[in-house]
This record gives structure tokens, C-alpha cells and sequence, in this order.
């Protein structure tokens, strides 16, 4: 006997659970992925980012919201949660409950042992289909270092074959620049109360 093909969810099904569940869950192509639980560093430097960039991106018609903004990338037909994403201008929704965003300017990821090689590798796949996205930023609880993928805009190839150039910091004492915001973030801000013995990853 063959085995039953596994249900594939629409986009739709997926949406109406979703607003209604107490969990988040990520979705593409017909499955649905419940989201694990983040460790107290986890949490606490994505709190730091938010804090660190919502300031200088307050006087930029900008802002900067943690991970309960759902983002919907068309091109790939992921719908996922960045740890961190930054908005500028007229935000862009998928409908009007407005709790899905499409154009995003930066996303920020801060990675754990678990999800390291899915942020770097597929989920970037991911995240350079999108038009609108600037820069992809990767932030290390191992140890002080922050990624900063940047696209070289070129409008006559598609938003995924587009170059990104890399620039990175690594010492408490640099800084990262985020271009498409004209922002910078002190790391020792963004690992404030962050134990690198690594008690607390």
C-alpha cells in the first residue's frame, strides 16, 4: 500500500490558524513549522537592538519592531518571524489585519547553535528575493561579532542575483554601521548584560 500524501495548508489556512494560535509558527510551501522557544541571551539582545536602533530611526520616518511581526517574502513563499526587523516610509502589509509585513529595509538575525547554518545559508536565500531589503544583519551570542550583508543595488538584475558586499565587527569596543539606515550599533550596547562564559546562551 502507498502512503497518504501529507496535507498541504494554502497560505490561507495557514494565516487563519496562525492568528489565532498561542504559538508562532513559520510556513512555506504547504508546511507548517512551529517555532522553538529563545534562550534568556537570545532574548536579551534582541531587547538591546531594539532599544539601541529605535532612537536614531525615530528621526528617519523609520522603525524597528522584535520578532512578533510576521514577514511574508512572495518570491519564495516563505511567511517567518526575523528576530528583528526595521521598517522605513509607508509600511506594506499583506492585507488589512496589518500583522504582515512585506517590505522591510533590514532584517536582523541573532543566531544559536541550532539555527546558525539556516540563517546564513537558506534563510538569506530567502531574505535576498526580497525588493526592499538593504541589509541582512547576523548577530553572534558566541562570542562579540556582528555581520552586516549589504546589497549592492543594480537595477537591472533581479533582487536575488544581486552582489552583497560583507562587513563585520568583533571586539565590544566596534561598532557596526548599518547603511540603510545611517545608524550605528555599539556592540558593547547591543551585549549589554550578555555573560560570554556562556552560562546564560
Amino acid at each position: 500500500m502507498s502512503a497518504q500524501p501529507k496535507y498541504r495548508y494554502t497560505p490561507e489556512e495557514y494565516l487563519a490558524m496562525e492568528r489565532s494560535a498561542p504559538e508562532k509558527h513559520e510556513y512555506l510551501d504547504g508546511k507548517i513549522f512551529q517555532m522553538s522557544g529563545a534562550s534568556y541571551a537570545h532574548n536579551v539582545v534582541c531587547a538591546n537592538l531594539v532599544s539601541t536602533l529605535r532612537p536614531s530611526l525615530r528621526k528617519q520616518n523609520c522603525d524597528v519592531v522584535s520578532n512578533d511581526l510576521r514577514v511574508h517574502i512572495p518570491a519564495t513563499g516563505l511567511y517567518t518571524y526575523p528576530d528583528v526587523v526595521v521598517l522605513c516610509g509607508q509600511a506594506q502589509f499583506l492585507d488589512n489585519i496589518l500583522d504582515t509585513l512585506l517590505n522591510p529595509v533590514a532584517l536582523i538575525e541573532v543566531l544559536s547553535p541550532t539555527t546558525e547554518q539556516y540563517d546564513r545559508t537558506t534563510n538569506f536565500d530567502h531574505y535576498r528575493s526580497i525588493p526592499s531589503l538593504k541589509e541582512y544583519i547576523l548577530v553572534s551570542l558566541a562570542k562579540p561579532r556582528i555581520e552586516c550583508f549589504r546589497r549592492n543595488q543594480d537595477n537591472s538584475v533581479p533582487p536575488e542575483n544581486m552582489v552583497w558586499s560583507y562587513h563585520t565587527a568583533t571586539s565590544l569596543e566596534d561598532s557596526a554601521k548599518l547603511d540603510s539606515v545611517q545608524t550605528i550599533l555599539s556592540l558593547r550596547e547591543v551585549y549589554e548584560r550578555i555573560d560570554f562564559t556562556g552560562e546564560d546562551l
